[in-house]
């Protein structure tokens, strides 16, 4: 516990914890999640305290506790664990979906996490087992958008499911779940989220219509799309 303080009150004051996590910045980004994890709520992709959001800030992950409404979080309620799952920071439990989210940043790259239950996404992954690409954004995840096979919430099984699923993809479904994406920024990962649900609402509605079929694109397109995309929005 002694050692849980010390890491707390370093996190906090701005000086170097043992996980190398300044203060300052872990406070700001505790106020960016807990507006994010907000968001998901205003926007329709969660209800209630369904889904969880997190981030990264060194080799601290700071994340949504369990169990917890959004609206009811202070800086003071600031959760954060160590990549090892140990807690560091804060004494609420955090997310049952702990495991996904370390799994994540163990094996990329990520500095942002966004997992829902966003209704037409999750309608989507019980349909098929790779989500159509009918719009050009499915480049922007790195391709068409996989579907990790089910498994029980909050276990090992479903981080591993969810891992081949973003081989090569920066978004994936969760079989009759939701959705996970990443970013290297907050912001990234939620537009990612977004993005995804979007086009799991074109497909259905695309694939309601009576005796027509969804076109889709190409290898050759979405490669296309890609290339395009990595250049788009303004240059610094």
């Amino acid at each position: 516990m002694a050692e849980q303080r010390h890491d707390e009150r370093d996190l906090r004051d701005g000086t170097d914890g043992t996980d190398g996590a300044p203060g300052e910045e872990a406070g700001r980004a505790w106020e960016a999640l807990v507006a994010a994890a907000r968001r998901t709520v205003a926007d329709g992709l969660v209800v209630g305290t369904s889904g969880n959001v997190s981030v990264r800030i060194g080799d601290t992950v700071l994340v949504t506790p369990s169990g917890v409404p959004y609206d009811r979080l202070a800086p003071d309620d600031i959760t954060g664990v160590g990549l090892d799952g140990r807690q560091v920071l804060g004494t609420l439990a955090p997310t049952s979906e702990l495991p996904m989210h370390l799994a994540v940043y163990r094996t990329t790259d990520a500095r942002a996490v966004v997992h829902t239950h966003a209704v037409h996404a999750t309608a989507v992954s019980t349909l098929v087992t790779e989500l159509p690409p009918v719009h050009y954004m499915t480049a922007a995840l790195g391709g068409p958008v996989r579907v990790a096979p089910y498994a029980t919430y909050g276990t090992d099984e479903l981080a591993e499911n969810m891992l081949r699923a973003l081989a090569g993809r920066s978004g994936c479904l969760l079989q009759n779940h939701g959705t996970l994406t990443h970013g290297t920024t907050l912001d990234q990962a939620y537009d990612r989220t977004a993005q995804l649900e979007w086009m799991c609402r074109l497909w259905l509605t695309a694939s309601s219509v009576p005796g027509r079929t969804p076109t889709v694109l190409t290898d050759e397109q979405l490669a296309e799309a890609g290339e395009r995309l990595r250049g788009y929005g303004q240059r610094s």
